[in-house]
């Protein structure tokens, strides 16, 4: 009986090789990886979509106030539906979260204060130059009708003329404090907190000149 004689072709020396299986573990791992980032990239983009303001605020807008951050600070709702963290210009007062400082409780006063004048109210916004901080934070006037909510925190001596951005309104805001100091209202009538207050006057003057 004749055997049937097969032509044997060279094989391709990749195939040929045998791979062990720490080499597959290893490229599994580099795929598995390489797939999970993506899936973060698209993630991370789909986030940072999601939180991009739908619109942007302009001078005379009218928002709510969803939320006091703190005495000088507000989360406002534009009609559109977007939420932008405001800083209120001109403006500075006391930590309120400092349980162990004198001048915290006034710092929680004026976040009280805040709360007070522009809850549940339209509040007109009014941009400042520039528009933005280093923190991303928008600059702004806020107004409930014609009163000039920053400076309603200066008259009731909850809140320190911040003069180191000056602003068309500063001279008012200067006068109203001096007002405010000369009548011990809010923190001018603490003596200790007054005399933290006037240094803290002098090292923005240095830093304004």
């Amino acid at each position: 009986m004749r055997r049937a004689v097969f032509a044997h072709s060279p094989r391709d020396p990749l195939l040929s090789c045998p791979v062990d299986r720490g080499t597959r573990v290893f490229w599994a791992l580099i795929i598995v990886l390489l797939s999970a980032s993506a899936f973060f990239g698209v993630s991370a983009q789909s986030r940072r979509a999601a939180l991009k303001p739908t619109q942007e605020l302009v001078s005379g807008d009218v928002v709510s106030v969803t939320s006091v951050v703190d005495g000088d600070t507000v989360v406002v709702k534009s009609d559109g539906g977007s939420r932008t963290t405001v800083r209120l210009v001109g403006i500075k007062t006391f930590d309120a979260t400092q349980k162990f400082d004198n001048a915290a409780r006034f710092g929680a006063l004026a976040i009280d204060s805040l709360r007070r004048l522009t809850e549940n109210q339209p509040v007109r916004l009014v941009l400042a130059e520039p528009p933005r901080d280093r923190h991303g934070r928008t600059l702004a006037h806020l107004y409930v009708g014609e009163v000039d909510v920053a400076l309603e925190l200066v008259k009731a001596g909850l809140a320190l003329t911040y003069p180191v951005y000056p602003f068309p309104g500063l001279p008012i805001y200067a006068e109203e404090q001096a007002h405010a100091h000369g009548e011990r209202r809010g923190l001018w009538a603490d003596p200790a907190v007054a005399k933290r207050a006037e240094l803290l006057e002098l090292q923005w003057r240095k830093e304004r000149q």
